[in-house]
């Protein structure tokens, strides 16, 4: 019923649209068995042209792959040292069914996997037709990304790196068992596991790599497996293209839908019905990176983690695309250099990011077992395939995603010394993202729209809120997302005004939620505007606002200035409440792990390691101050705590003006 309202409240062309989809899904509770039954691996054969599974499979075998190869080991070794120990490591632990996933901690998941199975509650989806299946079960603390996570299999390609650079065998046998075990116990369209089409095109993207490094070893040379694998992954392209997730204003999902619809195509051949499924995916991700992508680079979810994902989504397809000799539009390259030229002004120094939005660990292929918040490698991804000079002249970080992608000659030339990189203040106006920046600060600003064109998506009512690197020290953080369906409580909490560090006036959200299970959706109450930009070579200056609390019964407009000093390290932030009557104002201050805080009679005292940092105000008198315990959230399913400052004051409205600087 929750989906119909919504569906209700769309323009009328898009409900007629929801409608036939709908009508296509319920028939296909009847059909798509009976197709999969129809579909048998010779008849695909002969329907491609070919004369035996074994020719599908030579032929397949023969096109170009996404990766240039070869990954030689010692190569990898000597440019990155400890990454052949980690991949061996990880590849033992998965082939003991050991995951480590969306915060679970390691896992052991038994003999048997059970697929269907979220391990971290014991909640189970019986196999059924996958659109009778529920899986957002609010009142559970069930979470379904579980079995879709594992089920994505993006855990089992340390074990294909393991078997690239050893020829070990038992690495083979193990991929191909376990996609064996997968598609006999997730048919067609009938287990949780094809309830989401983004899952199932990112197994594509998944598969298609798996084939690409073991097509030609012993363990795949069973014509009953290799007919299976070609079958099932067909299916998938088939699936992808009947159900894809399209709606009125359209996010990852639809990206990922489009990127799964593109590997699938060229895997096979870019003829009959994958031809199809090439030009429709292609096609998608065209149209969608110019609707998606502001001009400035920034994706429209307003989402750190998001970003990056969504550029993975729209850079892999590209890079497949090049490898088989086809054409990338200049419009289409553009817009993926500037989305690699935002993830090189977020990216700090020591290769960490602000946690901006949701995150949900999202990858689309990956080949590195860097921290999950390390987004440094797509500025070199992008410079190598577009040849840009500037962004592999930023790059600095880890080469393991380089060399699984472009070989590991590629990636020895982009080994360098660590030597700081320059950095620039920059302004991302479209998107909304400020960062005032040099070699020692790094202060990330919000003053942008709400995301997914102003419904919410994956943003987080955080207008006006900031992360503060100051003389290399990581101080102030944004509290991250923390949990989606399992707890709609916590997932509402960690997106809430409260839980970022902008001001909030008489307990008011900046934008309203509009039912406590719109777990996705906002209110778009707030307009903001930027008063004043200046970065100089001694200071920078913004000045932004928003009138998110303007619908009070008495108005308030918020104006909140930054100047940061390059020289001194020094962050001066003032606030400024225009309007008029008494209030409730709090200002909240999060401060990163391992900084604490302690009031003095001059101010707050930070501490983090061995450097000091002094917190002062205005007016002291006139504000309470409280030092309290609070939360942040790394990664998904992961809660940390952290220590929380905040400025309190009820009555008449004052400026608070705040100076951060190191001691």
């Amino acid at each position: 019923m929750n989906r119909i309202r919504r569906i209700l409240s769309k323009p009328p062309r898009y409900i007629a649209a929801r409608i036939v989809q709908e009508l296509h899904a319920q028939l296909e509770r009847y059909l798509a068995p009976r197709r999969a039954r129809r579909l048998s691996a010779a008849k695909l054969a002969r329907a491609s042209g070919y004369s035996s599974v074994q020719d599908w499979w030579d032929s397949t075998a023969s096109r170009s792959p996404i990766f240039r190869g070869p990954v030689d080991k010692a190569e990898l070794q000597r440019i990155c040292p400890g990454d052949c120990e980690m991949i061996f490591a990880a590849a033992e632990r998965a082939m003991r069914h050991e995951v480590d996933l969306l915060g679970s901690g390691p896992v052991n998941l038994g003999n048997e996997i059970d697929w269907h199975q979220d391990f971290k509650t014991g909640f189970r989806w019986e196999p059924a037709y996958c659109r009778d299946i529920s899986y957002n079960n609010l009142e559970s603390p069930s979470d379904v990304k579980i079995p879709w996570e594992l089920s994505r299999m993006q855990w089992v390609i340390p074990v294909a790196q393991a078997y690239s650079l050893s020829g070990d065998e038992r690495y083979a046998i193990f991929i191909r068992d376990l996609i064996s075990d997968w598609i006999e116990k997730n048919p067609y369209a009938c287990s949780v596991n094809w309830a989401c089409t983004m899952d199932v095109a990112l197994r594509i993207l998944s598969w298609t790599w798996f084939f690409q490094i073991c097509h030609a070893s012993a363990a795949w040379r069973d014509e009953g497996f290799q007919g299976r694998f070609l079958r099932s992954l067909y299916l998938h392209g088939d699936f992808t293209a009947r159900h894809l997730e399209k709606s009125d204003v359209n996010g990852n999902h639809y990206t990922a839908d489009a990127a799964g619809l593109v590997f699938a195509g060229l895997f096979f051949g870019g003829a009959g019905e994958p031809k199809r499924w090439l030009e429709t995916g292609w096609s998608i991700l065209v149209s969608e990176i110019q609707i998606q992508v502001h001009p400035d680079g920034v994706d429209f979810e307003a989402s750190v983690p998001y970003h990056r994902l969504v550029q993975e989504l729209f850079l892999l397809p590209a890079i497949y695309r090049i490898r088989c000799g086809m054409e990338v539009t200049e419009e289409y390259r553009e817009r993926l250099l500037a989305m690699a030229r935002f993830t090189e002004a977020y990216s700090r120094q020591d290769g960490s990011i602000p946690l901006w939005g949701d995150a949900d660990d999202a990858r689309a292929l990956p080949f590195r077992l860097q921290p999950i918040n390390d987004h440094r490698y797509l500025l070199a991804l992008t410079g190598i395939e577009f040849a840009d000079q500037g962004l592999l002249e930023s790059f600095s970080g880890p080469v393991s995603e380089i060399a699984w992608l472009h070989g590991t000659d590629i990636a020895a030339r982009r080994v360098h010394d660590p030597a700081v990189r320059a950095c620039v203040s920059t302004a991302f106006p479209e998107g909304g993202f400020y960062v005032m920046r040099n070699s020692r600060d790094h202060i990330f600003v919000d003053c942008g729209p709400l995301g997914l064109s102003g419904r919410g998506g994956h943003g987080h009512n955080d207008l006006l809120s900031f992360e503060a690197v100051l003389d290399g020290v990581h101080l102030v953080t944004d509290c991250g997302a923390y949990l989606y369906t399992a707890d709609y409580k916590e997932r509402n909490r960690f997106r809430s005004t409260a839980y970022h560090n902008t001001p909030s006036v008489d307990g008011a959200e900046i934008n309203r939620f509009i039912r406590p299970d719109y777990l996705w959706f906002l209110h778009d109450d707030a307009a903001f505007e930027v008063e004043e930009r200046s970065f100089g070579e001694e200071t920078d200056r913004l000045c932004v606002s928003h009138n998110g609390y303007a619908r009070l019964p008495s108005p308030v407009i918020i104006r909140r200035t930054f100047a940061l000093n390059h020289s001194t390290h020094r962050l001066h932030i003032e606030d400024a409440f225009v309007g008029e009557g008494p209030h409730l104002v709090e200002v909240p201050l999060h401060l990163a792990e391992g900084v604490s805080a302690a009031i003095s009679e001059h101010g707050v005292e930070l501490a983090a390691g061995n450097k000091g940092f002094a917190l002062t105000w205005n007016h002291p008198r006139e504000w309470q101050v409280r030092v309290e315990e609070a939360r942040v959230s790394p990664t998904y399913g992961v809660v940390r705590p952290i220590q929380r400052i905040s400025w309190t004051r009820r009555g008449e409205l004052r400026p608070l003006q705040i100076t951060l600087a190191p001691r």
